[in-house]
């Protein structure tokens, strides 16, 4: 590896600074391949790692006695910047070059895993503890200026329904414990049950969350929620994440026993979960990055790939109504006998909501579904923490697709069927 001739211009030094071949093939292997690309459209940047590892070790003299510490510190940060891209750089050539350089050199300067690392631009002092502050989300070194992280949203409510990370919408059975998000920062389980006798459609009545232990940030911290029981706290009794700082982890009660929020700053990340009636809903924003840190074996995410398609009671985003303006029978429902017709249903929902998008047919498909219209608050209250916390505005409405699903279909068929008719006649 030490003879692999770098090139002069990737790797000149000044007398008696430091010449590491590993690192002169690390960069200009960067230089050569370029990154590749993850999920969800996520860059590797692998080259930006690599970058930022040759500016913290050029200027160092192996003559120093401080050398092999500070060496070591920018080892590890590199170290960290690749395992924070080990998802989306997963193949690429230049990624796995230098993981395996990085272990040769940590082995050769007897460096361990655990310590101080190197803030890829010394002169900007940061907080570990809070994401919007990481130097490797805001500048590139010398203070060049990069797009700020992209964030994304996920939420479940109702019966229920589901919007993943890509502003996919589907509605689902999953009945039993279900993981919503499972990466190496956060998970979140849900537990659905059955809301009507006889319907596939359920809802949740049981929401864990479990914070990761991370750094000097957050010890390990569990949530659990259960309907008629939404604590401020964690299952430790503790409302943030390590020795009561409040900066990196905290929940706050926002109504008692039925709304509280979330935010794990250290990673960027707000969820809000509410009780609304019997059930409960879940919202959740969190940066690309966060989401994207996951191993194959976590691939069962809802809100990463949404339900599998045998959970699937939509169709292709389209809900069939369980009752075309006609009472619902109620045989072991939960609820009394259901009030709502088509008309009456459509009506109730617009009262909140007035554009007829997937939340507006999400709340007309639960009144049918379950007669229940502590749902509508649920689909109007899903909507409100999209617009709270979904970063993108023009993306907060999914209106229907213009194919498939329900009267849709049937008008399209009677349409084309009359069209037929009139060019038979018009021929004939």
């Amino acid at each position: 590896m030490g003879r692999a001739g770098p090139s002069r211009a990737a790797c000149a030094e000044p007398p008696r600074r430091t010449s590491l071949a590993a690192v002169c093939l690390l960069a200009t292997l960067g230089r050569l391949l370029g990154s590749g690309d993850g999920q969800l459209q996520t860059p590797c940047r692998i080259q930006k790692c690599t970058t930022d590892f040759v500016s913290l070790t050029s200027h160092l003299n192996s003559a120093l006695e401080s050398f092999d510490l500070e060496f070591c510190k920018a080892l590890r940060a590199y170290s960290a910047c690749t395992y924070r891209n080990s998802k989306v750089c997963r193949g690429n050539l230049v990624y796995h070059s230098a993981v395996l350089g990085i272990s040769d050199l940590m082995s050769q300067r007897n460096c361990s895993k655990d310590g101080p690392t190197s803030s890829s631009n010394p002169e900007v002092t940061h907080d570990p503890c809070n994401y919007n502050g990481h130097p490797e989300a805001r500048e590139h070194q010398g203070g060049e200026k990069t797009a700020p992280p992209t964030y994304l949203f996920c939420g479940l409510f109702g019966d229920p329904h589901l919007r993943t990370f890509k502003d996919g919408f589907q509605t689902c059975k999953v009945e039993g414990a279900w993981p919503l998000i499972d990466n190496n920062y956060l998970s979140v389980q849900v537990t659905n049950v059955p809301v009507v006798a006889g319907s596939r459609a359920t809802a949740t009545n049981k929401i864990t969350i479990i914070f990761k232990s991370y750094q000097d940030c957050t010890d390990q911290k569990v949530y659990q929620a259960v309907t008629d029981d939404l604590p401020a706290a964690f299952v430790d009794g503790t409302t943030s994440g390590v020795d009561g700082n409040t900066k990196s982890l905290q929940i706050v009660e926002k109504v008692s026993g039925k709304y509280i929020e979330m935010h794990a700053r250290y990673i960027g990340t707000t969820v809000y979960v509410r009780q609304l009636g019997h059930y409960l809903t879940l919202a959740i924003r969190m940066p690309q990055e966060v989401v994207m840190a996951y191993e194959e074996i976590q691939d069962l995410q809802l809100c990463v790939n949404g339900c599998p398609s045998s959970e699937r009671i939509d169709d292709s985003g389209h809900l069939p109504l369980p009752v075309m303006g006609h009472l619902l029978p109620q045989h072991g429902s939960a609820h009394p006998q259901s009030v709502y017709t088509l008309e009456t249903a459509t009506t109730k929902c617009h009262e909140k909501m007035l554009l007829k998008d997937i939340y507006f047919y999400s709340c007309v498909f639960d009144l049918l579904t379950t007669g229940d219209a502590n749902f509508t608050a649920a689909a109007h209250s899903a909507l409100q923490d999209v617009e709270s916390l979904h970063p993108r505005k023009e993306h907060w409405h999914i209106f229907p697709n213009s194919e498939g699903g329900g009267v849709d279909k049937a008008n399209k068929f009677f349409v084309g069927l009359g069209l037929v008719c009139l060019i038979l006649v018009a021929f004939l």
